[in-house]
C-alpha cells in the first residue's frame, strides 16, 4: 500500500481475526518500482494498490490474476451491477478485470465562489467564458487568474487534465483504431492552452508546478481557477481551515469547460487493489478484498474524506452527503478513461511533453500534436491516423501565434 490515504485502514480494518496481515507502506512515487521489482524477484505480494493506469501493464505482462478465475459469480453480479461504469472499464483489460477500484477521482477545476461572484462572471462552460473569467480576473489584480500544471514536473497530473482539455474540444489521444492525437480538435485545444499564457491569464510559471502548487494557490487566495482533481478535496478544506461539510461553500468543482467541438469533460482517475498471479494466498486475498469494498466501509470513509465511493449502493449510504460528493458523483458517471494501453507510462509522459513544447512556444500546435502522435505510435505499435496535413514551419508558427 501507499502511506497516503485510506488504502491501509481499508484491508486492516476488512480483516477478520483468523487472517493475519502484513502490510507493508511505500511513497506512491516509488509503487510501480516496488511492485515490479518485487515481481522480478518472485516476491509479489498477495494484494496490493496500484494505479489502474497500471493494469494494462501489469496484466499483459502476466503479474496479475483476472479476479473472475477466484470469484466469477461475485464479479459478474454485486462487482458489475453496483460498481460505477469508469472505473469497472478502467480495470479492465482484454475484457477480463484485474482490479477493484474503492474510491475515484475526477479531473476539472476548482473555483473560488466568493471571487468569481465578485467579479460577476459564472463558473465557465465554455473556453470562451474560462477566458472572459479569467480576463476579469486578470484585471481584478489576480497574480494568478488561471492554473494548472504545465509540464513534467506536474507529472501525472499534467497528463489527466491534458486528456480532460483534449476531450472538451471531442479529441481523443487512441481509439481501438490507432493513435488519433494528430487532430484539429487535438491541435484547437492545445492552442487554446498556449493562449492563455499568451494573453497573461497564465503564467509560463505551470511549467515548473509540481502536482499540488495550483490547488494551493487558490486556497492561498492567489488563483481564481484551479485546473486538478477532486482528490484534492480534503487537502484543499485543511489549508482553507473549514470542516469537509462546509467546503462547497467556499469553493466549486466542475468538468473542464467546452471548446468549439465538444462539451464540458472530465476523466476518472482511481487506484486499485490488484491480487498478484505469484500470490501465495490468492483466495484470501480476494476474501479480504471483497470485505474492503464493502459498501458500508467505503461509505464511511467517503464521509470522512470526501473521496468518491466506486460504488452506487455505498454513495447512498452516504446520504446526508456533502453536496460536492453527490455533484462529483454526477461527474463520475459521464466520465471518460485515460488510454487503456499496456504502456500507458510512457504515453504520458509524450503528452506532458507535448503540453510543455506547445507552453514554452518551442513547438507550434499542431507540430507538437502531430509529433507526439507519431512518438505514441512508434511507442505503442498502433498505426497513427493523421487529420491535419503537414504544415511548414514558419506558417505554424503563424498559426500558433
Amino acid at each position: 500500500m501507499v502511506s497516503d490515504g485510506p488504502w491501509g485502514d481499508l484491508i486492516r480494518g476488512a480483516a477478520p481475526e483468523e487472517i493475519q496481515v502484513n502490510l507493508i507502506t511505500v511513497p506512491l512515487r516509488s509503487l510501480h518500482q516496488v511492485l515490479t521489482h518485487a515481481v522480478a524477484e518472485g516476491q509479489a505480494p498477495d494484494l496490493a494498490l496500484l494505479d489502474s493506469v497500471w493494469i494494462a501493464e501489469f496484466a499483459v505482462d502476466g503479474f496479475l490474476l483476472p479476479l473472475a478465475d477466484l470469484d466469477a459469480e461475485w464479479l459478474g453480479g454485486e462487482h458489475d451491477d453496483d460498481f460505477l461504469e469508469p472505473v469497472v472499464a478502467a480495470n479492465r483489460y482484454d475484457g477480463r478485470t484485474f482490479g477493484i477500484s474503492p474510491f475515484a477521482n475526477v479531473a476539472g477545476f476548482w473555483y473560488h465562489r466568493r471571487a468569481l461572484e465578485s467579479l460577476g462572471v459564472p463558473p465557465p462552460r465554455t473556453w470562451s467564458e474560462l477566458r472572459a473569467a479569467g480576463r476579469a480576473a486578470a484585471q481584478n489584480g489576480s497574480p494568478h487568474p488561471i492554473v494548472m500544471t504545465g509540464g513534467s514536473k506536474g507529472g501525472e497530473t499534467t497528463a489527466y487534465c491534458l486528456i480532460a482539455f483534449l476531450e472538451s474540444n471531442g479529441a481523443h489521444v487512441l481509439t481501438p483504431e490507432g493513435v488519433t492525437l494528430d487532430s484539429r480538435a487535438a491541435a484547437q485545444a492545445l492552442r487554446f492552452l498556449r493562449s492563455l499564457i499568451d494573453e497573461g491569464l497564465m503564467s509560463s510559471a505551470v511549467l515548473g508546478y509540481e502536482w499540488a502548487k495550483p490547488v494551493q494557490l487558490l486556497a492561498e487566495g492567489k488563483a481564481a481557477i484551479s485546473f486538478g482533481g477532486s482528490y484534492e478535496t480534503r487537502s484543499l478544506a485543511e489549508t482553507l481551515g473549514v470542516p469537509l461539510g462546509e467546503l462547497w461553500d467556499h469553493v466549486g468543482f466542475m468538468p473542464v469547460p467546452a471548446g468549439p467541438g465538444g462539451a464540458p469533460a472530465t476523466v476518472a482517475g482511481t487506484m486499485s487493489y490488484g491480487i498478484f498471479r505469484q500470490a501465495p494466498q490468492p483466495g484470501l486475498a480476494m476474501r479480504l478484498l471483497q470485505r474492503a469494498v464493502a459498501p458500508e466501509a467505503l461509505a464511511r470513509v467517503a464521509r470522512a474524506s470526501g473521496r468518491i465511493p466506486a460504488r452506487r449502493s455505498a454513495v447512498a449510504l452516504t446520504a446526508p452527503s456533502p453536496p460536492f460528493l453527490s455533484q462529483t458523483v454526477e461527474l463520475l458517471e459521464r466520465a471518460a478513461i485515460r488510454p487503456p494501453t499496456p504502456l500507458y507510462p510512457r504515453v504520458s509522459v509524450q503528452l506532458q511533453a507535448m503540453l510543455e513544447a506547445t507552453l514554452t512556444g518551442r513547438l507550434g500546435a499542431a507540430a507538437a500534436a502531430r509529433r507526439t502522435a507519431e512518438l505514441i505510435g512508434a511507442i505503442t505499435g498502433l498505426p497513427v491516423l493523421h487529420e491535419i496535413e503537414a504544415v511548414p514551419p514558419a506558417r505554424e508558427t503563424l498559426v500558433a501565434g
